[in-house]
């Protein structure tokens, strides 16, 4: 095992502006003053995660959908063996933390949605309750995500966060990605900022 490329820079730089705009969105969200920030930050958070939808069936090895998403036995199993200290280990994303994209996922386009219901006023007052609960359960699956790169990168012995910094991980040579994927990086900074 050595230190091969597996996440290449859209999925790093969609990881890194989904969770700076969520953490400013969270921050701006029940202030007036701020509302064009959070705006924009929650729009951040959706175009990411609509890029994402679309570089998860056809972005590189690591990013599709078809390399991580196991179902929810192969997550508990996955989480029982970590919990004794035994997991298996995924070069890319571990059962658990696939579903856990999914999830996210889903936070981000659903809260997104009815944070821009609220901001044109549109459907009476149900999307901002809802806009709220979905916001915190997604501030809660972040603490959980959280939770699981820290006893991840403890029980694998592996740095996590400088894995989604520098797009390298443990695996096999022959199982590591050829293109870093500059192109659509560039692509998604451009779809960021025009949404």
């Amino acid at each position: 095992m050595q230190y091969i490329r597996v996440w290449d820079l859209p999925v790093r730089l969609g990881h890194w502006i989904m969770a700076g705009g969520f953490a400013l969105a969270w921050i701006t969200g029940d202030s007036e003053e701020w509302r064009l920030i959070h705006v924009y930050a929650g729009s951040a958070v959706l175009a990411v995660a609509m890029f994402r939808l679309l570089w998860g069936f056809i972005g590189s090895r690591y990013a599709r959908f078809t390399e991580f998403v196991r179902g929810p036995t192969a997550a508990i199993s996955y989480l029982k063996n970590l919990t004794h200290l035994k997991p298996l280990h995924y070069t890319g994303h571990n059962p658990a933390g696939g579903l856990a994209i999914l999830a996210l996922l889903a936070l981000a386009i659903t809260s997104s949605a009815t944070g821009w219901f609220i901001y044109q006023e549109m459907f009476g007052s149900w999307p901002e309750k809802l806009h709220d609960m979905l916001a915190t359960a997604m501030l809660g699956l972040v603490v959980i995500h959280l939770a699981g790169v820290a006893a991840g990168s403890i029980v694998h012995k592996e740095n996590l966060v400088r894995a989604m910094i520098t797009g390298r991980k443990s695996g096999a040579i022959s199982t590591a990605i050829t293109r870093p994927g500059y192109l659509a990086a560039i692509v998604l900074i451009i779809w960021t900022i025009a949404i």
